[in-house]
């Protein structure tokens, strides 16, 4: 995995687009995250995390801290598209003042997400675990972040 590039490098090749903020895409691509964390921690209540499941957690982990990234992106008039608009997305974390450390997990969480959904890797329960503890530290932080810009949401829906 190499290192994570500069957001700015992401702009100058054309991966990240400033485009007028649109809240209203922020809000709904916020809520989906909510219900994604939400039927997270059901789950993992109900089932708990298995070897047999951890994927499942990985990606959906992955997906909930990206739609907030993604959210809080628009909200700030940045449309990441193509190819590394993941990495783009991840490298984005930085410009929110995230610690270095949280980054590079982020990345790493990227690159093993996408050898479970592109190349069938299978992770185990102690990744996963660590996944849903760094998920519950990095999520209300982001939400905050994004919430801060669509003040009038309505995360019951």
């Amino acid at each position: 995995m190499n290192a994570l590039r500069r957001f700015e490098e992401f702009l100058q090749e054309g991966v990240v687009k400033r485009r007028r903020p649109d809240i209203s895409r922020a809000a709904d691509l916020a809520q989906e995250a909510h219900r994604r964390r939400h039927f997270l921690q059901e789950i993992s209540i109900k089932l708990g995390i298995s070897d047999h499941n951890a994927n499942y957690f990985v990606e959906n982990a992955y997906d909930t801290i990206m739609e907030l990234t993604r959210a809080k992106m628009f909200a700030d008039g940045f449309k990441a598209a193509g190819l590394n608009a993941h990495e783009a997305e991840v490298s984005y974390l930085r410009k929110l003042a995230f610690h270095e450390s949280d980054v590079k997990f982020a990345n790493e969480l990227r690159y093993f997400r996408n050898g479970v959904v592109y190349y069938g890797k299978s992770l185990d329960a102690e990744y996963a675990k660590k996944i849903m503890e760094f998920l519950g530290r990095i999520y209300p932080i982001l939400e905050k972040l994004v919430r801060d810009d669509i003040a009038n949401v309505d995360y019951s829906r």
